[in-house]
């Protein structure tokens, strides 16, 4: 497996000044929260056009040049420290209309990094899986928490050169290696900007090939998140661009390469 570093700097993204991570562990029982919203639509990757609730951790142990949610990590933007009970109460309020009937049981845990919390997620869990609801989760492959066990279908996104960031391959085998020894249902989804993107997609395919799921995803970068307005025809330009590259290509015979649908729709808007 070649590692790929990235030349491209921070700035090509538009993404604000990078400050420290503000996000810490002063209680164990809570978590850093930067928002609850829904029900929404899954905009990406295993459960695209998934009804779902999205909750947002803060705090990260990547910092990518393009993140769209930087302001997880880069410390403009203050967390809210909760307890479990605390968010399972928030999404509740969410997932419920004005006449007691239930209108969403799916939620996705995305940030952020929410494998990095451990306890206060868990219990969050637990109290939600009696109300019916199943969970999503999307993080890149650093860390494994025992609740997993709990979550329905899980993402994980190695962070490709264009990102800036390393794969240690010997952790994202290790945690790949656990999921399928717990039989649970995970992808990988790795976002591609370029040929560099690609080649390490490539890479990654035939290097877990014996140990992926049947299906698995590449979705299209959003090269400026922060760019105001209508974005669609930039987006589609780039889909059709990745979807060449696919047709021609043998290692992506099992890969459905997909938009960041929610973009198309919302645009760069946050909390839809």
């Amino acid at each position: 497996m070649k590692f790929y570093r990235s030349m491209l700097m921070v700035n090509q993204y538009n993404q604000p000044e990078r400050g420290k991570i503000r996000i810490n562990v002063r209680d164990p029982e809570k978590m850093p929260i930067m928002e609850v919203f829904g029900p929404t639509i899954q905009g990406e990757g295993m459960v695209i056009g998934q009804k779902t609730i999205f909750i947002r951790t803060g705090g990260c142990d990547y910092h990518c040049n393009w993140c769209d949610s930087a302001f997880t990590w880069n410390g403009t933007t203050e967390p809210e420290y909760i307890t479990g009970e605390e968010a399972a109460s928030r999404i509740l309020k969410l997932a419920f209309n004005d006449k007691g009937e239930q209108i969403c049981n799916h939620v996705t845990l995305t940030g952020g990094n929410p494998a990095l919390i451990n306890e206060p997620m868990a219990k969050m869990i637990s109290i939600l899986k009696e109300h019916g609801f199943k969970f999503g989760l999307e993080t890149q492959g650093t860390r494994f928490q025992e609740w997993f066990k709990e979550v329905s279908d899980i993402t994980i996104s190695p962070k490709p050169p264009s990102s800036g960031m390393r794969t240690n391959m010997k952790i994202l085998e290790a945690i790949v290696d656990r999921m399928n020894d717990e039989n649970l249902d995970w992808s990988f989804k790795i976002v591609i900007f370029d040929e560099n993107d690609l080649a390490y997609a490539r890479d990654m395919f035939k290097t877990f090939e014996t140990k992926l799921p049947d299906v698995n995803y590449l979705s299209v970068g959003n090269a400026n998140a922060y760019e105001e307005g209508k974005i669609s025809d930039r987006l589609l330009e780039k889909l059709g661009w990745l979807w060449d590259k696919v047709y021609e290509d043998p290692a992506f015979n099992n890969v459905r390469p997909l938009p960041q649908l929610h973009t198309l729709v919302y645009d760069n808007k946050r909390g839809v």
